[in-house]
């Protein structure tokens, strides 16, 4: 039997070489998990700030408003920064080092609340806040997603690094909603259990970040067969002037606003699972029993994903993913309290989830070339703020929402475990509170990703674009 020949030329359905190998993908899909590792974990600040260090919730909400509106306007300047970056040297990959090894280490320190005055405490907690997510994270997210399109030109390889990405940073989610609970709760369930929760994750997003420097490569040019002219125009932008043409790409707008509404939709449920089991179901360890049922529309999801976008296309398979949203959250509405229901439906949610942790990356390869197209500029940093303006800044304000409703509520965590041990139900408002972050404005969320991916006709068009792009290039290089 022949041996297959490694060195061997391949090429993708379109004619394109390819480049990655399953060890690339893997390696790469650890940027992710480390990403949403740390976005998992600020998540479950709310809950560690209100119970565990005892700040109030409604300072604690505006405490994460602050930082997001910082986290605005950092992603623009950091691609900025990295669309600057002079010619021959590597716009993406140092980032990974410069920026991961330092918040592996912050993200410990996130914990690490002294024990004073709750004005001090807001202080530390927005200051390592905004380090980690609006300055550190920043500065990995924007480059590792610039990657997928200077790794390979290959479409159907920029796909499968979606689907790895969206895999592995699922798996951090799924690791840090089963297991933060439990795991706290067996190292003692106090501020200290928290600390140590946060060394063990700080040095694994330190190793992720370590093997994705290791095997990522800049190995496609930004543009596929791009120009030096075009670059140039590029690297001697503004950020004023860039912003200029990015708020006249329609279909960069969707993509910020969609991948905006899916990271709240991720802030919430990564913030209100914990609250749900403790106080609807009376039980917090059942986190664990959720996170774990939540497994298998996931394993389904990423199964699927590939065959969806095959025969129904990138557009198509999220108007279907976020329509079975809508349906199961009104679902929910029918009894909120039922248990058995109310896991089927939430399955039905993370599914729904899924096909855009995947294509997210593919949505912004299509916007760079329509950059190209329409402006002659493919501003690739720039246009991958959309994405990471939506993971954090979205995260974030999912977060953020849980505290303001438990504050219009009057939420104290003291008050209901004495209403609970006095053999009384919990509170009716901080019942509504929980059922509003967790099926009221997810659902409101779902029928706005809807209505916005409906507009999103680009990839009918992305075909004739590209031949149109090949041919203006080729004109160039024989001028």
């Amino acid at each position: 039997m022949r041996k297959r020949n490694k060195h061997a030329l391949r090429l993708d359905r379109d004619g394109i070489q390819k480049v990655m190998r399953t060890r690339d993908y893997f390696a790469d899909s650890l940027g992710m998990f480390a990403l949403n590792a740390i976005s998992g974990l600020v998540g479950q600040l709310t809950y560690f700030y209100t119970d565990k260090v005892g700040v109030a919730a409604g300072a604690v909400g505006t405490m994460f408003l602050i930082c997001k509106i910082v986290d605005a306007f950092t992603d623009i300047i950091m691609g900025n920064i990295v669309d600057n970056t002079k010619p021959g040297k590597e716009k993406y990959r140092p980032w990974l080092i410069k920026a991961g090894i330092p918040a592996g280490i912050l993200l410990a320190l996130m914990f690490t609340v002294p024990s004073a005055g709750q004005g001090v405490q807001i202080a530390y907690a927005m200051v390592t806040n905004i380090l980690l997510t609006a300055v550190l994270y920043t500065a990995i997210c924007i480059p590792y997603n610039s990657l997928i399109i200077v790794r390979t030109n290959s479409q159907e390889e920029r796909g499968f690094m979606g689907t790895w990405r969206a895999a592995a940073g699922y798996l951090s989610g799924m690791v840090i909603a089963i297991g933060t609970i439990p795991i706290t709760n067996m190292l003692g369930g106090t501020q200290n259990a928290y600390i140590k929760f946060g060394v063990i994750f700080g040095a694994l997003i330190i190793l992720c970040m370590l093997i994705c420097y290791k095997f990522s490569r800049e190995t496609a040019d930004a543009a596929g067969m791009e120009s030096a002219a075009v670059q140039d125009e590029d690297e001697n932008m503004t950020m004023k002037e860039a912003l200029g043409y990015l708020v006249k790409n329609k279909y960069w707008i969707i993509i910020l606003v969609v991948n905006f509404m899916a990271q709240v939709s991720y802030g919430l449920s990564n913030s209100s699972g914990t609250y749900y089991a403790k106080w609807i179901y009376g039980n917090d360890n059942l986190v664990a029993i959720l996170g774990a049922a939540g497994l298998i529309p996931t394993i389904l999801g990423f199964a699927l994903i590939a065959p969806m976008v095959k025969n129904l296309g990138t557009v198509k398979t999220l108007k279907m993913s976020f329509a079975m949203g809508m349906i199961a959250c009104a679902i929910r509405l029918v009894n909120p309290y039922d248990f058995m229901l109310n896991t089927i439906m939430g399955c039905i949610v993370t599914f729904a989830n899924i096909p855009m942790m995947c294509l997210s990356g593919v949505l912004m390869a299509m916007t760079v070339d329509y950059n190209e197209y329409k402006f002659g500029k493919k501003m690739v940093g720039r246009s991958g703020s959309a994405i990471s303006f939506g993971c954090k800044v979205g995260s974030g304000i999912g977060a953020a929402m849980v505290s303001w409703c438990l504050a219009a509520a009057n939420y104290s965590s003291e008050v209901e475990t004495a209403r609970v041990a006095a053999g009384e139900a919990v509170s009716l408002a901080t019942r509504q509170a929980i059922f509003a972050f967790s099926i009221y404005v997810p659902l409101i969320l779902f029928v706005v990703m809807f209505v916005m991916t409906c507009r999103f006709d680009l990839e009918k068009k992305i075909g004739e674009i590209r031949g149109e792009l090949n041919r203006r290039n080729a004109a160039k290089q024989k001028a």
